[in-house]
């Protein structure tokens, strides 16, 4: 089944705008919408150091849509996958290899939890067969998973916006993943491989992951294929895009000296690719932000 939710790095993701001088951080990264979505507040929450390997963060979204509008959120996700519990579902979704578009609509909340990317696997075990699909979440964490989902909705029901329900939801979840630590070997290389992806602008090519992690192409390949469900390929294009999307936002430039800053030989290829995974060109992407 397709994503068709409300939280977070798309509602099933992180659907919340942040207007900010400062440096975007990953989850307004992930978000493609335009600057006039004010329908919804997200509450974005870090996780507690000893999870760091399984979890990157949590985001609590907090929407009411006037009757018969909606409000579509657009995102190119992060490479991992998502837990999202609300009052109507609580799902475990898989890698979204390309846009991913949900639409809002009414009044709902949701508690989600980003991922480390190790911890797709490590919880649910191949993960390739997710990618752009979803599962109900006490079909991946069983009786820990209803129960999980029942305090949440316990603590957020009453009131959505309180930081203490926040908290507790926050504390409630946490405490169910500890038990899948610590990693193993696999799990911390392909946390480290795709934080070097991520971080390291200068990293464009497969052959200079495999020298930097002294791990061949195809184990390269096989353990993200297992793991993410994505190529090598695939993690380095995201990483560019996202970047693309970011220079869009914050300054004015050529698309020709945008191809060049996020690591394209020629501007074709990087407008290709960007329409490919977003659905509209980089002059369309920015005419919609300015508008």
């Amino acid at each position: 089944m397709k994503p068709d939710t409300a939280a977070g790095i798309r509602v099933d993701a992180e659907p919340g705008v942040v207007v900010s001088t400062v440096r975007r951080g990953p989850a307004e990264l992930a978000h493609l919408a335009g600057p006039r979505d004010a329908y919804h507040r997200t509450y974005r929450h870090a996780a507690s150091a000893d999870l760091t390997g399984l979890l990157r963060r949590f985001w609590i979204p907090v929407w009411s849509v006037p009757p018969g509008e909606e409000a579509p959120q657009r995102m190119l996700q992060d490479p991992v996958c998502l837990v999202v519990i609300s009052g109507d579902y609580a799902r475990f979704y898989g890698v979204a290899p390309e846009l991913s578009t949900t639409t809002l609509m009414g009044d709902g909340w949701a508690v989600g939890l980003v991922l480390a990317p190790a911890a797709g696997y490590t919880i649910a075990g191949p993960v390739d067969a997710l990618n752009d699909r979803y599962v109900d979440l006490e079909e991946v964490l069983g009786d820990d998973g209803r129960a999980v989902v029942d305090r949440v909705r316990s603590l957020m029901a009453p009131d959505p916006h309180d930081p203490a329900a926040h908290r507790a939801a926050i504390e409630a979840c946490e405490d169910t993943l500890r038990r899948f630590l610590p990693l193993d070997a696999d799990g911390e290389l392909l946390n480290a491989v795709v934080a070097a992806v991520e971080n390291d602008p200068e990293l464009l090519q497969v052959a200079q992951i495999c020298e930097r992690f002294t791990i061949g192409e195809r184990a390269l390949q096989r353990l993200l294929r297992r793991r993410l469900g994505l190529t090598p390929k695939c993690l380095i294009q995201r990483r560019r895009l996202q970047a693309a999307a970011e220079r869009l936002r914050e300054e004015s430039t050529t698309q020709a000296d945008l191809a060049a800053a996020v690591g394209y030989a020629d501007q074709s290829h990087m407008i290709r690719d960007f329409l490919h995974i977003t659905g509209t060109t980089p002059g369309q992407f920015i005419a919609a932000q300015r508008s």
